[in-house]
């Protein structure tokens, strides 16, 4: 026995129970431990015997390593980074009769090889290697468990989004060889950025610039995107670059095909199919190119040697992962500029509260234009307010005001014309004619909606309403609350009989058009590019997306109405843009002046009085009534914590399209924020991780929701 345990014996309480007790676990600490045992007389690898596993189980409580044996079969293929395949579940670490009971075949990673274990009991072996290949690099390993933990998610579900499935036909395929760094691109347009130059210096020497991009408005953001890229690979790094949607994909693809020639960076979309993806993936991992453009998944692609991330237009909803633990593009690329040390660029023609925050702090730099260079590259925009619009006879007979129409009839001239409308559809939304009340289903209180100009049926039921009659006032006659797509381009059809009219939604999103006069009536996020610019663009019902009851409502409308008129030639070429919403607000104002960066700051500085993110770091949790406030009493939460709520979450439409988060048709669920000063968020997170651990364990419980730095609170 050492002085230590005679110490210990010495100490006044501790009978001789306890004292064996601790001899016991002191004798069990200093003996050796045995290797792993397995069943049916197989044996073991001679050398690191033991196979430390991340199963592919995404529930919080079970979020750690688990260890099997690794058969002597098994021993050359089973290298960490591998899939395997392992008995998981109740009853899989039994054994009776040499024979292994229970547990289900499940798949997972390989993370590392021991020489030893801390289960007591015997291990169950590895039941397969799935293939050979190493794919889960420490690297991604350690991004991976970074984003779990920020979002209060499991390291499975991260894995889930950050490894592609596997295509066995893709991994027989061999990986072209790395070409050597191509030289340094020439500065281009990044000339027009007062310190553009410098940063594409600093990149090609080796650097780690940190930059928030306003660029500016026109086509050449995708190259300049591009010699970005090329200035990175020229110092023997790589580079990552996040795009929201497959169409922006396809530019930055086509731009740094044009700047680096072929066969040095990677394209990764859905689009391009699941085994054309994971051998693209593989590439990159196998370091074959350096370089990757793609959508939010390719946020965790493996690029070795990394000196770049990039994300566009970062405040896109597209950006948001909807899958467990729902990540942002954003968040996820800071994280590895700041593990690895290496660039960041967040750049859009227009600018979040989050990238405002980023300069104000001193983490990144500005890089913008000069005022006169704005000017030259923006069109002119021009307002038309509510009371305008009510006073003006073709604003009452076809939704547009003369104003507009100017616009439309001289931008017809020299090209084609972009007219926005924030929903598609015929007649989305209907109104009381006379008192405005808003036409509502007398069954489920959904909205009403006139279809093809059909009869009147409810949105969400789908019940007819052939006699309808406003609840406020007894009139019959209805109006339109907003015109969608549709509708708005058989008006403007019916006005411009010789012109062609082109839609793009949701359902048929145009990629392109041609520089010849047409008219192209879009849902925001779906305009297409036009061949040399539009020649003008007309924002309708703009207070729809300014009336949105959102915190970003305001920063989203000017988000919207920037990226359409960043199509619109700029003004010296004769660019007109006419915005129909109140000229006295401050992101139409913000617009007129083309300074979002301005907007952004006097958001950030009223988030920062209010409490509100990106100023401070909140969590929703959301379930039904009871459940959220049992959930956070349990939960051991920071003690400068503060809880809003809970409020009921209005229930999904019947039938409609579901959001994640959104709660169980039917059911009556209700939402609290939890909101934490800066410096705490990393503790907030924790706590409700191990609170949900803790409810799901126990099982049985009503199912409570936990999501972090939620992109909408209401």
């Amino acid at each position: 026995m050492s002085s230590g345990s005679g110490n210990r014996e010495g100490r006044p309480g501790e009978g001789p129970e306890q004292l064996a007790l601790i001899r016991e676990s002191v004798r069990k600490a200093k003996a050796p431990r045995a290797r792993p045992r397995t069943w049916r007389g197989a044996a073991l690898a001679k050398e690191l015997p033991v196979a430390r596993v991340v199963v592919n189980k995404g529930v919080l409580h079970l979020d750690q390593f688990f260890d099997y044996a690794v058969p002597e079969e098994l021993d050359a293929a089973a290298r960490p980074g591998v899939r395997v395949r392992v008995r998981f579940g109740a009853g899989a670490h039994q054994v009776r009769d040499g024979r292994r009971e229970g547990g289900r075949l499940i798949d997972g990673f390989l993370v590392e090889r021991r020489a030893d274990t801390d289960y007591t009991g015997p291990l169950a072996a590895l039941a397969d290697v799935v293939s050979p290949e190493p794919v889960l690099s420490p690297e991604l390993l350690g991004l991976a468990r970074a984003v779990a933990d920020r979002y209060a998610g499991s390291l499975a579900d991260v894995l889930q989004l950050a490894v592609p499935p596997r295509s066995a036909r893709a991994e027989g395929r061999p990986s072209p060889e790395p070409l050597p760094p191509p030289p340094v691109p020439e500065a281009g347009t990044w000339t027009r950025y007062a310190h553009g130059e410098a940063f594409l210096s600093a990149l090609a020497r080796g650097g780690a610039p940190r930059a928030v991009w306003n660029a500016l408005p026109g086509p050449h953001w995708a190259q300049e995107l591009a010699r970005a890229v090329g200035a990175t690979l020229a110092s023997g790094r790589g580079a990552l670059v996040v795009v929201p949607d497959g169409r922006a994909a396809a530019r930055v693809d086509a731009a740094l095909t044009a700047v680096l020639g072929e066969g040095r960076h990677a394209l990764l979309t859905a689009e391009a199919g699941p085994e054309r993806r994971y051998r693209q993936w593989l590439a990159v991992r196998r370091g074959s190119v350096r370089a990757v453009v793609g959508t939010r998944a390719a946020m965790f692609a493996p690029v070795r040697d990394l000196g770049l991330v990039a994300v566009w237009d970062d405040g896109d909803g597209s950006h948001s992962e909807p899958h467990a633990p729902q990540p942002h593009a954003r968040d996820v690329l800071l994280l590895r500029a700041a593990h690895d040390g290496c660039g960041f660029l967040l750049g859009g023609t227009s600018c979040t509260v989050e990238a405002a925050q980023l300069v104000q702090s001193g983490w990144a730099r500005p890089l913008v234009a000069p005022r006169e260079r704005v000017r030259a590259a923006a069109p002119l925009v021009r307002t038309v307010g509510d009371g305008e619009l009510a006073r003006d006879e073709a604003a009452r007979a076809a939704r547009l005001p003369s104003l507009a129409w100017q616009a439309v009839r001289d931008g017809l001239k020299s090209g084609p014309v972009l007219v926005q409308v924030p929903r598609r559809g015929y007649v989305p939304r209907l109104a009381c004619e006379r008192c405005r009340a808003p036409a509502r289903c007398r069954h489920c209180a959904g909205p009403l909606e006139a279809p093809e100009q059909r009869e009147l049926r409810c949105g969400w039921c789908g019940r007819g309403e052939p006699d309808w009659r406003c609840v406020e006032c007894g009139s019959p006659r209805l109006r339109a609350r907003v015109v969608g797509a549709r509708r708005t381009a058989e008006e403007l059809g019916r006005a411009f009989p010789a012109v062609p009219v082109r839609t793009s939604g949701r359902d048929h999103v145009l990629d392109s058009v041609p520089g010849r006069p047409a008219l192209v009536v879009s849902t925001p996020g779906a305009e297409p590019v036009a061949e040399g610019g539009y020649a003008a663009a007309l924002l309708l019902d703009g207070w729809a997306l300014l009336a949105r009851p959102d915190l970003r409502a305001g920063e989203e409308a000017l988000r919207r109405w920037i990226d359409a008129a960043s199509l619109v030639r700029g003004q010296d070429e004769g660019g007109t843009v006419v915005v129909v919403a109140e000229p006295t607000l401050r992101p139409v104002q913000a617009l007129v002046r083309w300074d979002p960066v301005g907007h952004a700051q006097r958001e950030l500085a009223e988030r920062a009085e209010l409490g509100f993110p990106p100023v401070s770091r909140m969590a929703a949790v959301a379930g039904r009534p009871g459940a959220v406030a049992e959930f956070l009493a349990a939960a051991g939460l920071p003690p400068d914590a503060e809880v809003l709520g809970p409020v009921p979450v209005p229930p999904a439409p019947p039938g409609g399209p579901r959001r994640p988060g959104d709660p169980p048709a039917g059911e009556p669920w209700e939402r609290a924020l939890v909101r934490v000063p800066p410096g705490t968020g990393a503790a907030l997170a924790s706590a409700l991780k191990e609170a949900q651990a803790a409810r799901l364990a126990k099982g049985g419980a009503s199912p409570v929701r936990v999501r972090m730095d939620p992109p909408d609170i209401g």
